[in-house]
C-alpha cells in the first residue's frame, strides 16, 4: 500500500472527505451541474426550464387550481413552480384541458397524443395515472380529470385561458452562415424547446454529453429555433478542428466575418460583439476546453446582447454557465413486440436509418427483441445506432447484434460525416485521445465493471502500487464530468457506471496494455463471493489488499448473507455475477468456482426477476456436476434446490420440479439438514401439485402438517394447514377448504425476516387468502370473496413480491372478477400483469390468457381467442394443472361461439378427461355446464335431450361440493333452457330457491341473470 493510500486509511475515512468535496461539485441528475474550473468563482446554477422573457414570446397560458399550463413552452407551473411531467402526460393534459368539460374519447387522445403510433389502451391509463399523481388528484378534495365509463376522460376543473402580448424584435442587417438542419431529429423536440426557453433565460448554456450523442445536431435545431429571435444573427463556430487553443478567438471572429488583430484577437472581437444581438454556438468545446471556457466566460460578462450555447463533452465550469445533460434516448426493456417497442425513440431512430437503405424493411415482432437489444448494447445514443442501422443491408438484425461486442471499425457512417462521427471506434478515440494518462490507465482498468460500482470497488480495481485512492478520487471525478461515466449522486453510495459503448471499446485498449488484466478481473471475480455471503476455500484475503477493502464494502458487518436490503444498496452485482461465470467457464476459468458461484448468486437473479436466466445458468452448473466434477452434498442441494424453484417460476415444468425436489429431499437427509427437508417436503407438494396430482399433494400435504413437534414449528404447521386447504379445495372439497385455510389465517404469525419467503417462495397470508377467495365465492359468498381477494392482492402490492403478486392475481383475483362480471377489476389486474412481463415472464402467460377470456366475454371473441390460445401455448405440458380448467373452459366456449363446434367438443373433453384423470374435481360442475351449452349450439335431434342431461350431472356435482355458486348458475342455464319448452313451472320451482340462499353478492353477474330470469317466469302467461 503506498503512504498516500495509507494515509487516507489511518484517518478511517478511505478520502471520503476529499472524495465528497470533489463528488457534491457535480450535478450528475440528467438536468444540470457544474464544476468551477480552478481559481474561478462558481456562477449560480438554474434548472431547465427556467422562466423566459415573457415580453418576447407570446404565449397562451390555461389556468387551474394553483397550476398554470403553457402549451407553447410545454410547461406547467405549480405557484410559479416548474413541474417535470412527460411528454406524453403533458400531452394528455393539453388536450383535456383545451376541451375542459368535454368528454374526450379515449380514442380522441390516443390519435392526438400517439399520432401515427399504434399503441393500446393500456398506455393511456399509465400515462394518465401519472399525471393524475402530479396534479395531485383527489387529494385535499381536488378533482381535476374524472374518468367517464364506456366514453372517456372529462377535464372537469374550472379553467381560465390567457393571452400574452407579443413585443417587438430588434432587427439588424447581418445574417448567418448556418448550416442546414441535420435531418429529422427523433426523441428530442422536449430538449430543444427546454434548451431554447432556458437560454433565452439565461444567455449562456452548455449542451453536455458522451460521444455521439447528438449535441451537435441538437444544437443546430436549437439554432433553428431562434433563427427569428436574432433576426438571422446565429452563428455556428466549430471548435473541434482546433487543436491550438490560441486561435478560438480568431476562429469566432473570422465565422463573424468581424476585421480582428490576429496577434490579440479578444479586445476587437468583444468591442464588435457589445454592438449586435447574436447567438453564437460554440461547438466541440472540450477539444480546446480551457481556451474555450474563458473566453466564453469573458464574452458573457462583457457583451450583454450575446447569447452562447455551448457544446462539449465536459463542462466549461465558469460563471454564467447553465449545463443541460442530454440523456439517451430511450430504448425498451427486453422482449418487445413491434408495437410496443416503435413506442422508443431509439427503436424509431433505428429504424427510420435502416429503411433509408431498404425500404422493404417493416418492423416484426420476431425482429424487434433483438433491434431492443440492440439499442440497450448501444445506451441509447443515436450516433452507434445511426451506424449499426448503415449495417443492417449487409448483416441482417441478427448479426449486427452479434457483432456489436466488437470490430467498432466496423460501423462506418456517412462519407460527408465529421472524421470523428464516421465510425464508433473514432468517435470514442476523439474522446480517449483527449485524456491524460493517468486517466486513461484508470479508465482501462474500471472497465472491468459490467454495472454499476461504488468509489470504494473502484479503489480495489484502480489502486495499487502505483496508484493511490487520491488518484482514483480525483480521475474518477474528473472522467465523470468528462461524460465517460455515468454517475448517480443521489443515492446514499454514489454509483458509477461506464456506457456499454465506452466500456467495450476501453476493454479492447485493456487487453493490449500492460495493465495485469487477468489477474484484476480474477481477484474482483473471487470477491463476488464474498460480496453475495459464501465462504471460499483455498483463497486468501491477504493475497490482495484491494479485494479485502471490496468486501468489507460490500458486506454488512457480521454478515455472510445477500438479503433484500444489501442487493439494493450494492446497485446490481448480477452484471458481474455474469461475467464472472463467463470467465470461470471459460478456458481459463475454474469450474469449481462457477459450481459455488451459481448456487451462491440465485438468491440475486430471483431478486431481479431474471428467473430464466437463473434456469439456465443452474441447468449448466448441475450438467457439470453429472459429466466433470466429483461430489459436493452441500453444493448439490444448493444447486438443485435452485433448479426446483426456477423451474417453478418459469416453466411450471412438474417432471423436472418434481425430480429436483427429489434431489434435495435426498440430499437434506443425507446432510441431516432440517430447514432443507421441509423445504423439500414443501417442493414435494408443490410438484405434485403442478403436475396435477392431487391425491398425492393430498397425502404430502396431510404428512406436513403431522410431523411431530421436534422437526417443525408452529409457523410452519399452519402453512401445512393451508396448503392441505388448497388441495381440498382442488379435490372438490369445499367445506374442508375453508376450515382448514380460516384455521390457517386466524393462526398463522409469520416468523420474523424473510424466513417463510424464502422458504415457501410465496407470502403465506397472501398465499391463504387467494384460495380462501376462490373457496368463499363457491360456497355462496361473492362479496367476501372479492374482499377477501383484493386484501390479498393489495398485500402482496405492499410487500413487492412479484411471485406473491401473481399468486394473487393469477389463482385468486382475476379469475374472480371475471367470473363475478366485474370487468373493469379485470382489465385493471391484466394491465398489471403485462407491464411486468418484461421482467417476469409468466406475468405475461397468465395476462394474455385472461386478457383473452375477458375479450370474449366483452363480444370480442376472435380476438380473444387469438390471446388466450398464445397464452396457453406460454404453459408447459405439465404444469398449473388446476387453474389450466379454468381457460379450456373458457377456451372451448369461445370456439363454439364462433362455429368452431368440432373444436368445442375436443377442448371441452380434453377438460374433462383431466379433470377425471387427476381428481381435479372443483371446475367439473363449469366444465358440465358448458358441456351442456355445446351440445345447444351444436343443434341437432338429440341436442335438447344431451343438454340437460349434462346439466342435471352439472347440478348434481355442484351440490356433492357444496359449490351454491356453481349450482346457480347451472339452474340458471337449465331454467332458461325450461323456459324455452314452456316447462316455467319447473324452471321457477329449479331457480328461485336457489336465488334466495344468497344473502350477497345480489350486483354480481350469476345473480343479476337469475334475477332477471325469475323476473320473466313470474310474469303471468
Amino acid at each position: 500500500m503506498s503512504a498516500g493510500r495509507h494515509m487516507c486509511a489511518t484517518e478511517g475515512r478511505t478520502c471520503s472527505a476529499e472524495f465528497r468535496r470533489l463528488h457534491q461539485s457535480i450535478d450528475f441528475s440528467g438536468n444540470h451541474g457544474k464544476v468551477a474550473r480552478a481559481a474561478q468563482p462558481v456562477g449560480r446554477m438554474m434548472m431547465v426550464g427556467s422562466v423566459v422573457n415573457e415580453d418576447r414570446l407570446a404565449k397562451e397560458s390555461f389556468s387551474f387550481g394553483p397550476f398554470e399550463l403553457i402549451p407553447e413552452r410545454r410547461r406547467l407551473e405549480k405557484s410559479g413552480v416548474p413541474l417535470q411531467l412527460g411528454t406524453r402526460s403533458l400531452d394528455i393534459l393539453t388536450v383535456l384541458v383545451e376541451h375542459a368539460g368535454e368528454v374526450v374519447s379515449k380514442k380522441t387522445l390516443l390519435a392526438r397524443v400517439w399520432a401515427g403510433v399504434t399503441v393500446d389502451e393500456g398506455s393511456l391509463r399509465f400515462h394518465m395515472a401519472g399525471l393524475r399523481k402530479v396534479l395531485g388528484d383527489g387529494e385535499a378534495g381536488a378533482t381535476y380529470v374524472t374518468t367517464v365509463p364506456g366514453q372517456g376522460y372529462s377535464f372537469v376543473a374550472p379553467v381560465s385561458r390567457t393571452l400574452k402580448p407579443v413585443a417587438e424584435i430588434a432587427k439588424s442587417g447581418r445574417r448567418s452562415t448556418f448550416p442546414n438542419r441535420l435531418g429529422r431529429m427523433i426523441g428530442r423536440d422536449d430538449a430543444v424547446q427546454a434548451i431554447s426557453s432556458h437560454l433565452m433565460a439565461e444567455r449562456f448554456v452548455s449542451i453536455v454529453g458522451p460521444g455521439g450523442i447528438g449535441k451537435t445536431t441538437l444544437a443546430i435545431s436549437v439554432g433553428h429555433q431562434l433563427t427569428t429571435e436574432f433576426a438571422d444573427l446565429v452563428h455556428l463556430i466549430d471548435l473541434g478542428s482546433l487543436s491550438d487553443p490560441h486561435l478560438v478567438a480568431g476562429t469566432i471572429g473570422s465565422a463573424l466575418g468581424l476585421a480582428v488583430d490576429d496577434r490579440d484577437p479578444i479586445p476587437g472581437l468583444l468591442a464588435a460583439l457589445r454592438d449586435i444581438r447574436v447567438l453564437l454556438v460554440l461547438d466541440s468545446c472540450e477539444r480546446v476546453i480551457e481556451a474555450a471556457s474563458a473566453l466564453a466566460e469573458t464574452i458573457f460578462e462583457e457583451t450583454p446582447q450575446v447569447y452562447i450555447l455551448a457544446t462539449s463533452r465536459e463542462t466549461l465550469r465558469v460563471r454564467g454557465e447553465h449545463v443541460h445533460w442530454i440523456a439517451p434516448l430511450e430504448f425498451p426493456p427486453e422482449g418487445p413486440n413491434a408495437r410496443e417497442a416503435m413506442a422508443y425513440a431509439a427503436v424509431q431512430l433505428f429504424v427510420e436509418r435502416v429503411t433509408a437503405s431498404q425500404p422493404q424493411f417493416i418492423l416484426n415482432d420476431v425482429d424487434a427483441p433483438v433491434v431492443a437489444e440492440i439499442c440497450r448494447k448501444l445506451d441509447g445514443i443515436p450516433l452507434a445506432i445511426e451506424l449499426a442501422a448503415g449495417r443492417v443491408g449487409a448483416y441482417g438484425v441478427h448479426d449486427v447484434l452479434r457483432l456489436l461486442d466488437h470490430k467498432f471499425e466496423l460501423w462506418r457512417g456517412r462519407r460527408t460525416a465529421l472524421p470523428r462521427h464516421q465510425t464508433l471506434a473514432a468517435t470514442l478515440d476523439w474522446s480517449y485521445d483527449l485524456l491524460p494518462e493517468l486517466e486513461q490507465i484508470i479508465l482501462r482498468r474500471l472497465s472491468v465493471f459490467v454495472g454499476p460500482f461504488t468509489i470504494e470497488a473502484a479503489f480495489a480495481i484502480a489502486a495499487g502500487d502505483d496508484l493511490d485512492d487520491s488518484q482514483v478520487i480525483e480521475s474518477v471525478a474528473s472522467l465523470a464530468a468528462k461524460s465517460l461515466l455515468t454517475a448517480n449522486a443521489r443515492l446514499a453510495i454514489p454509483l458509477y457506471r461506464l456506457l456499454d459503448t465506452t466500456r467495450g471499446y476501453v476493454q479492447e485498449k485493456l487487453a493490449r496494455s500492460d495493465d495485469a488484466n487477468l489477474v484484476a478481473r480474477r481477484v474482483y471475480h473471487l470477491t463476488l463471493f464474498e460480496r453475495i455471503g459464501v465462504e471460499l476455500s483455498g483463497f486468501r484475503k491477504s493475497e490482495n489488499a484491494s479485494a479485502s477493502k471490496l468486501v468489507r464494502s460490500l458486506k454488512g458487518a457480521g454478515s455472510n448473507n445477500l438479503t433484500e436490503a444489501s442487493v439494493a444498496t450494492n446497485g446490481r452485482p448480477i452484471d458481474e455475477i455474469r461475467v464472472a461465470l463467463d470467465w470461470a467457464h471459460g478456458k481459463s476459468g475454474d469450474s469449481l468456482l462457477a459450481l459455488d458461484l451459481t448456487a451462491a448468486a440465485a438468491p440475486v437473479w430471483i431478486h431481479h426477476m431474471l428467473i430464466d436466466e437463473c434456469r439456465e445458468r443452474t441447468e449448466q452448473a448441475v450438467f457439470q456436476i453429472d459429466e466433470k466434477l466429483g461430489r459436493d452434498a452441500r453444493r448439490e442441494l444448493r444447486l438443485f434446490f435452485t433448479l426446483a424453484v426456477a423451474h417453478m417460476e418459469s416453466t411450471g415444468d412438474a417432471a423436472i420440479i418434481d425430480d429436483a425436489w427429489l434431489r434435495v429431499s435426498r440430499l437434506a437427509e443425507e446432510l441431516d439438514d432440517n430447514e432443507y427437508q421441509l423445504r423439500s417436503l414443501w417442493g414435494l407438494w408443490i410438484g405434485r401439485y403442478l403436475r396435477g396430482d392431487f391425491p398425492g399433494a393430498l397425502q404430502i400435504a396431510e404428512k406436513f402438517v403431522n410431523l411431530p413437534d421436534g422437526a417443525i414449528d408452529v409457523a410452519d404447521r399452519f402453512v401445512g394447514e393451508r396448503i392441505l386447504g388448497v388441495t381440498r379445495h382442488i379435490l372438490g372439497d369445499q367445506a374442508g377448504a375453508r376450515r382448514h385455510l380460516e384455521k390457517m389465517l386466524a393462526g398463522y404469525v409469520a416468523p420474523p425476516g424473510q424466513m417463510h419467503a424464502l422458504r415457501y417462495q410465496f407470502d403465506q397470508h397472501v398465499a391463504a387468502r387467494t384460495y380462501y377467495s376462490q373457496t368463499l365465492w363457491l360456497l355462496g359468498f361473492p362479496d367476501q370473496a372479492a374482499a377477501v381477494g383484493k386484501h390479498a392482492f393489495d398485500h402482496a402490492t405492499a410487500l413487492g413480491h412479484d411471485f406473491s403478486l401473481l399468486y394473487a392475481i393469477a389463482f385468486g383475483a382475476c379469475p374472480l372478477a371475471l367470473e363475478i362480471g366485474n370487468f373493469d377489476a379485470a382489465e385493471a389486474l391484466i394491465s398489471t400483469m403485462l407491464h411486468r412481463e418484461a421482467t417476469f415472464r409468466a406475468m405475461g402467460v397468465w395476462g394474455r390468457c385472461y386478457a383473452g377470456i375477458l375479450e370474449m366475454k366483452g363480444g370480442h371473441t376472435a380476438a380473444g381467442l387469438a390471446l388466450l390460445r398464445e397464452g396457453l401455448n406460454g404453459f408447459p405440458p405439465t404444469g398449473f394443472q388446476s387453474r389450466y380448467l379454468f381457460l379450456l373452459g373458457n377456451l372451448a366456449l369461445g370456439e363454439s361461439d364462433i362455429g368452431d363446434h368440432r373444436g368445442a367438443n375436443t377442448t371441452i373433453e380434453r377438460a374433462l378427461a383431466q379433470s377425471e384423470r387427476n381428481e381435479d374435481r372443483w371446475f367439473v360442475a363449469e366444465l358440465l355446464r358448458i358441456k351442456g351449452i355445446l351440445a345447444l349450439n351444436q343443434g341437432g335431434a338429440e341436442a335438447l335431450v344431451s343438454a340437460e342431461a349434462h346439466l342435471n350431472h352439472s347440478l348434481e356435482w355442484s351440490r356433492r361440493q357444496g359449490a351454491i355458486s356453481w349450482e346457480l348458475r347451472t339452474a340458471t342455464t337449465l331454467a332458461s333452457l325450461m323456459q324455452k319448452q314452456s316447462r316455467i313451472g319447473e324452471a321457477r320451482e329449479l331457480l328461485a330457491p336457489l336465488y334466495v340462499r344468497f344473502s350477497e353478492g345480489l350486483a354480481t353477474a350469476d345473480l343479476v341473470k337469475a334475477r332477471s330470469l325469475l323476473t320473466l317466469l313470474n310474469e303471468p302467461t
